[in-house]
């Protein structure tokens, strides 16, 4: 006999899906009858409670206004959200959201606070194994997603530090690149974003042993996080913590500074 097919979903995911199907059920709607509420197709509906399709913020919108659900829908828009990053992330997007403080060191590719959709898109689609488009599409809007740190309030501090040779890469052509230069540079103008490169003539210095993220909670409490290869660390231990925070702080000493990063970045954008 064979397994059992398990559901791949997420918990959250299943869980929506249940919530959704236990009011609409009790408010007397088919499938159609709702999706026609919601300006969606019955089919759509069903997607979403069978956790076939996952359900969008536009999609959970809708459901909560035809259902009058009093807030019980909408309430699970940031937890299907953060189903939309790798596992392996998620923890730190949370980190990251509710951070007085981010401040990372990039060595392979723009930091994803900083990337245009067009650049994300072309990275996410060199992923090996290969992604879906749909896939894609949805890591894509999930990253953007992320920029909301920028304009939050309170204020999140942010400072990125970017090896010159991740700015050389021309990930997507020479047309996304010329975009991301001019995304990187108006970032860089933002009153609470510091930009720094890592130029290529320091042969020497201390971030040779790899990226990290070091993060500021709310609680005043320093976490480092670094990843690679779908796999990820939380430091936390203070005694580790406080190496790693003092190695970042060599690194942005020894980068340009950020009026000499952006005129790099500028200098870049024009040679294409």
């Amino acid at each position: 006999m064979g397994q059992p097919k398990r559901n791949a979903s997420s918990p959250a995911a299943q869980y929506f899906a249940e919530v959704l199907r236990m009011l609409r059920t009790t408010g007397g709607l088919s499938q159609n009858e709702l999706g026609d509420l919601m300006a969606y197709s019955g089919a759509a509906v069903s997607a979403v409670e069978t956790c076939a399709k996952p359900a969008t913020d536009e999609f959970i919108e809708a459901a909560e206004k035809a259902l009058n659900a009093g807030g019980l829908v909408a309430a699970a828009a940031k937890y299907l959200r953060l189903e939309r990053y790798p596992a392996h992330f998620q923890g730190f997007v949370q980190l990251e959201q509710e951070a007085l403080s981010v401040s990372s060191y990039c060595t392979q590719l723009i930091h994803g606070l900083l990337q245009t959709k067009e650049y994300a898109h072309a990275v996410l689609s060199c992923a090996f194994p290969p992604l879906e488009e749909d896939e894609v599409e949805q890591l894509v809007s999930a990253r953007m997603e992320r920029k909301a740190l920028f304009d939050r309030k309170p204020v999140c501090v942010i400072n990125v530090i970017i090896e010159e040779a991740v700015l050389r890469r021309q990930v997507g052509g020479p047309g996304v690149m010329r975009a991301q230069y001019e995304y990187l540079v108006a970032c860089a103008r933002k009153p609470n974003v510091v930009l720094q490169v890592m130029p290529t003539s320091s042969a020497g210095h201390a971030g040779l042993q790899g990226p990290l993220t070091v993060l500021e909670t709310p609680e005043d409490t320093t976490l480092v996080y670094m990843e690679g290869n779908g796999h990820s660390t939380l430091v936390s231990r203070p005694d580790e913590v406080g190496i790693l925070a003092r190695r970042y702080a060599m690194i942005r000493s020894q980068a340009l500074h950020p009026e000499e990063s952006a005129a790099l970045i500028e200098q870049l954008a024009g040679e294409l």
